[in-house]
């Protein structure tokens, strides 16, 4: 055991139907995005064996797991089952917290993610996190897509601009800001702010794109732009989606992985975990039959 360091494709026509204990794995089955066939990706994420504790509790359970590179991954589960805290290790957000400690091993390409001599600044301009609640800074429009690139790059204003615009293209805001990038990005609605931090974290170049729950303070239209942007990008980022909408993860994902009480009930291609779960447990979850 080693002891932590303490130092967010065709467009979506409907708006989420209501769950209720009747739905069942079929009708989920029924808003799978039809996707190819992964059989020929390459793993970007390999987890082996990750288990994490906060002081005596256990929270993560010897999770084993390969997270496709361009690909979008769900967890889905019961809240306080642990996907949040799996995807905050990924990007070592957890060390911030005193007590935390795990066992197992999380490469990126090869690469040791839990090594105590990564550069943790590397490290999370390399794996980007969105969270729940839009945080944009303080800044302009402009400087909050700006920060990263300045911060890790020695680079001149023209690279800068080039950089701003193609990460708002991305993130599917360009055209609704770029005659007011000198405004506050605070003045944005709450679902471009989501975009703009969608866009923050992917002007740094990252490999993954942490999301968790990017939707859920969002409103059905704004969800909607949400989820087809994560589609979009997952052309070119590896992306993980914490959420608690069976529809949502039906929708946007390629693989799903089902967690209940800190361990990994199931994990597959989504649309075997929606139509042919192989475990009772997962079943009635995804139908609504507790959780």
């Amino acid at each position: 055991m080693n002891d932590a360091m303490t130092n967010d494709a065709p467009a979506a026509t409907e708006v989420e139907p209501k769950m209720n204990n009747s739905t069942s794995s079929h009708a989920l089955a029924a808003v799978v995005r039809h996707t190819e066939e992964d059989s020929d990706t390459v793993t970007a994420l390999d987890v082996r064996d990750f288990s994490c504790w906060y002081g005596d509790f256990k929270a993560l359970h010897e999770i084993t797991m390969d997270i496709p590179e361009c690909r979008v991954t769900s967890l889905i589960g019961p809240s306080g089952c642990g996907k949040s805290t799996f995807i905050r290790w990924i990007n070592r957000m957890n060390e911030l917290i005193p007590g935390t400690r795990y066992s197992g091993h999380m490469t990126l390409h090869g690469q040791d993610l839990l090594a105590r001599d990564r550069d943790l600044v590397d490290l999370r301009r390399r794996v980007g996190m969105v969270f729940q609640k839009p945080n944009p800074f303080p800044k302009s429009i402009y400087d909050n897509v700006a920060f990263g690139p300045r911060l890790h790059n020695r680079l001149k204003r023209h690279e800068v601009d080039e950089i701003v615009e193609t990460s708002l293209r991305a993130a599917a805001l360009w055209d609704e800001v770029k005659d007011r990038l000198k405004q506050s990005a605070l003045r944005l609605s709450g679902g471009q702010q989501q975009r703009l931090c969608i866009a923050r974290a992917i002007a740094v170049g990252p490999e993954i794109l942490l999301m968790d729950e990017p939707a859920s303070a969002l409103d059905p239209k704004s969800t909607v732009r949400i989820e087809d942007l994560i589609f979009q990008l997952r052309e070119h980022y590896t992306i993980i989606i914490v959420t608690h909408s069976m529809q949502q993860a039906a929708r946007v994902s390629d693989r799903t992985a089902f967690f209940y009480e800190g361990k990994l009930i199931e994990f597959g291609a989504t649309k075997n975990i929606f139509t042919r779960p192989k475990h009772k447990q997962t079943d009635d979850y995804i139908s609504g039959r507790f959780g």
